[in-house]
């Protein structure tokens, strides 16, 4: 009775692992595809976000993508399984408070080839932002294609700001 109680055990045991080791591969190829899906659609870089001033995760910096669309920049954590972007910076009216290279507390969190820009909106007076609603670090190309992005407007669009 003991061998068949100890046989049970290790049976369930090997199914419980096999178990383990299936759901941690199912994540694993789902993260990978969704990285893929956002790369493969063109107009993604990597880069840091964070908000300064906010409590929590949004104020510390986090990996992700930027994928650029003609109306907002969607942010996508790259440790996720999220479908959708975290966050989405609209281009109406974004503006680029200042840059800046990273601060030796930065430093802790971003690689030392970054620049950071601060970014804010106009008000609706259109005035300038006193202060930045979010910081991006990227590294000098990446950089150089966002301050692109920026600056152009997509044919036919008509904002006013």
């Amino acid at each position: 009775m003991e061998r068949l109680l100890q046989g049970i055990g290790f049976e369930t045991a090997q199914w419980t692992l096999l178990t383990v080791f299936l759901v941690g591969a199912a994540i694993l190829l789902v993260g990978a595809s969704r990285r893929s899906v956002i790369e493969r659609r063109g107009g993604a870089v990597e880069c840091y976000l964070r908000a300064p001033g906010a409590r929590g995760r949004r104020g510390t910096w986090r990996i992700g993508f930027g994928r650029y669309g003609s109306e907002n920049l969607g942010w996508f954590p790259i440790f996720s399984l999220r479908p959708r972007p975290t966050a989405t910076l609209s281009r109406r009216g974004l503006v680029i408070v200042g840059k800046r290279s990273p601060t030796p507390e930065d430093r802790s969190r971003l690689p030392e080839d970054v620049s950071v820009v601060s970014l804010g909106w106009l008000t609706g007076e259109g005035q300038e932002p006193q202060e930045a609603a979010f910081e991006l670090a990227m590294g000098k190309m990446a950089m150089t294609g966002f301050l692109s992005w920026l600056e152009s407007m997509p044919p036919g669009t008509h904002w006013e700001t």
